[in-house]
């Protein structure tokens, strides 16, 4: 689940990159965090399935449910540094012109 829940995250973040205008609101910081991710969840979902065999496509419900939380806390995660990164670089000068008032 983790490996599918950042690949959505990468692809949909992809397309939204590939369409900007501009790039102020530096989404390939997003989309490289993202794709990132999703290279390290598939080489664990290769390990996972040298290691388990086929027992690793069938799951219990409670490892899924792990999983899930796991790969949302990825993205979350993924998100609040990117939202510091955006803050940090202040491309359109909010940040700035609000200390300076």
């Amino acid at each position: 689940m983790t490996l599918l829940i950042t690949v959505f995250a990468a692809i949909i973040t992809t397309i939204v990159w590939y369409n900007r205008k501009n790039d102020n609101m530096k989404l390939g910081v997003l989309v490289s965090m993202f794709w990132g991710a999703s290279l390290m969840w598939l080489g664990d979902a290769i390990f996972g399935y040298m290691e388990d065999g086929a027992e690793y496509f069938t799951p219990a419900l409670e490892d899924m449910v792990n999983d899930s939380f796991l790969g949302l806390s990825v993205v979350a995660l993924a998100m609040i540094i990117w939202l510091v990164v955006l803050l940090i670089k202040d491309p359109k000068g909010v940040v700035r012109k609000a200390i300076t008032k």
